[in-house]
């Protein structure tokens, strides 16, 4: 049975409407309407596409300590999964690579022949490899990047040139974003171009309190000679924990923060918006697939949206506009 669900967000915000299979039609809706046992329970996304299917990767609420899950679509919308080859449908699974706990946050390369997953273990990062984009992830070394450094939420962007960057998150006093060229055995990065490029600044930030500022989960496009740099501000928990971004004519900095972040304001009924990053399509538009918290009043488990974005000019800044449209997608899980 199909039915259809209509998304209200306040203040007139126009939004997507999307049929769902289920088994159960008569399930309780939640605050955003969608189904129960259709949403992916996903946080922190990441979507490959790979020989015209997408993989879409993130952080498994009820799994944490187990590994990444990955799904797979030929449309964005509909999904299968979790259909990974190692165990229980993930692709990177405890015992096979560093860490026993609080998998997080991954990120996902197809460079030399195979691929690269950049995920957070025991609050530090590392790198594991497959031959498959289903996995298994492995390392022949189980260890971190940095085993002595509590680091989260890697990322990684090639510039024109070829030239790799990766991006983390350290803690220190916060959770503040750091930035250092990426060596090329893609397993690690020169230390001597670290660089902080993002820390709280401006006050949407630190609607989670002041003790412990957070400025996390970093992402990075290029536009007409700009780069953009996309984080999220508060605690995850938070209601308000949301987008913004800065710009730089240079991959490591200095970083000018967005003065209207962030971007998905919490006016538009969708709670915890952030944990984002994006996919440039082959029809070359860019879709940003972020989480959200599962009402005002409940963080988890968090589920997958996305929208379109787009660079749009603006006579007031220097550098385009960066924006996201308000017509919300919903994927759903569909094994059938």
């Amino acid at each position: 049975m199909k039915i259809l669900f209509i998304i209200s967000l306040s203040l007139g915000i126009a939004c997507a409407v999307f049929g769902y299979k289920t088994e159960n039609s008569l399930i309780p809706k939640r605050q955003t309407g969608i189904l129960e046992n259709s949403r992916i329970n996903l946080a922190d996304p990441f979507v490959l596409k790979y020989k015209g299917v997408y993989y879409l990767y993130g952080t498994a609420d009820t799994r944490t300590g187990e590994g990444i899950p990955v799904y797979t679509s030929v449309d964005k919308v509909n999904w299968k999964g979790p259909v990974g080859l190692a165990k229980d449908g993930l692709a990177l699974s405890k015992g096979f690579c560093y860490g026993d706990k609080g998998f997080w946050a991954p990120y996902v390369l197809y460079k030399n022949n195979q691929f690269y997953m950049y995920y957070t273990a025991n609050e530090q990062i590392a790198v594991a490899t497959s031959r498959s984009p289903l996995g298994p992830f492995t390392q022949k070394v189980k260890t971190a990047m940095h085993p002595e450094t509590k680091e989260i939420d890697p990322h990684v962007y090639f510039d024109d040139n070829g030239k790799g960057y990766f991006y983390f998150v350290r803690f220190d006093k916060g959770n503040k974003v750091y930035g250092a060229e990426l060596n090329a055995d893609l397993q690690s990065i020169n230390e001597k171009t670290i660089r902080l490029c993002i820390d709280q600044s401006q006050d949407w930030e630190i609607a989670s309190g002041k003790d412990w500022p957070v400025t996390e989960a970093p992402a990075v496009l290029k536009h007409k000679g700009t780069y953009y740099l996309f984080y999220s501000g508060n605690d995850v928990k938070h209601v308000n924990y949301n987008m913004g971004y800065a710009t730089s004519k240079s991959p490591l900095g200095p970083w000018k923060k967005f003065e209207n972040n962030p971007l998905i304001s919490k006016t538009s009924g969708v709670p915890g918006t952030a944990g984002g990053d994006f996919l440039i399509d082959s029809d070359h538009k860019i879709y940003l697939f972020y989480h959200q918290h599962f009402s005002d009043q409940q963080f988890s488990p968090r589920s997958v949206l996305f929208n379109k974005c787009t660079f749009r000019k603006d006579k007031t800044i220097a550098e385009d506009l960066f924006s996201v449209d308000t017509l919300k997608s919903y994927p759903a899980v569909n094994n059938k």
